[in-house]
């Protein structure tokens, strides 16, 4: 698969500060080797990952901003607002509000350093995590398109297997999936290699 190119120092020591944060996630996943990894750590390194696949030269903020989605996630949970689809759009607001404003704080603790993260990339960064201007910033496209593969790489799976989820919501949930990505975003998606069962919903959402 494809690499990003390698970080300058400070920024390398951003996306440290920011893997330091998400492995402090209580809830775990299996790893790659067999190994359990902190889930958020797990989910920005797929992040990493479909970015490279998605915009293989990107630039320095919008790798940041990546491997930032979802930070401190954990934090706030769901429970926490009703459940209910008001609630759940509330809870999204409010998780992308925490997110944008932590990784700012993260970021800008490297001012005492030799190599400083420039102010105006912090805000960048905060902005590609609150997904601003989604319709009209090509970085922000990406980033939806990164977190769509994503899921359907590394979560469709178990998501589906949900108690409270029947094929009709799956598949309607696919759909909305679909929408959000671009058409570059979609060709990756129609050449990855998803379970049978993964690969029959969604063809049953691109069929209706």
């Amino acid at each position: 698969m494809t690499n990003l190119p390698d970080l300058p120092p400070n920024y390398a020591a951003a996306l440290q500060l920011i893997d330091d944060a998400h492995a402090e996630d209580p809830k775990t996943t299996p790893g790659a080797d067999g190994d359990t990894v902190p889930a958020e750590l797990h989910y920005a390194r797929k992040m990493s990952r479909w970015l490279a696949v998605r915009c293989p030269d990107a630039p320095l903020t919008l790798q940041l901003a990546i491997r930032a989605q979802h930070f401190r996630r954990w934090e706030i949970p769901r429970d926490s607002f009703p459940m209910t689809r008001p609630g759940y759009l509330m809870w999204r607001a409010k998780q992308k509000t925490q997110a944008a404003e932590k990784i700012k704080t993260l970021l800008s603790s490297l001012s005492s350093s030799s190599s400083p993260i420039p102010p105006e990339d912090i805000e960048r960064v905060a902005a590609l995590v609150r997904k601003e201007n989604l319709t009209g910033d090509p970085e922000t496209q990406i980033l939806e398109d990164v977190a769509c593969l994503v899921f359907l790489d590394d979560q469709l799976d178990d998501f589906e297997k949900r108690d409270d989820v029947d094929e009709d919501k799956m598949v309607n949930i696919l759909r909305k999936t679909w929408a959000k990505m671009s058409p570059r975003g979609r060709e990756i998606a129609l050449g990855m290699q998803l379970s049978e069962r993964a690969q029959t919903l969604v063809g049953k959402a691109l069929a209706e």
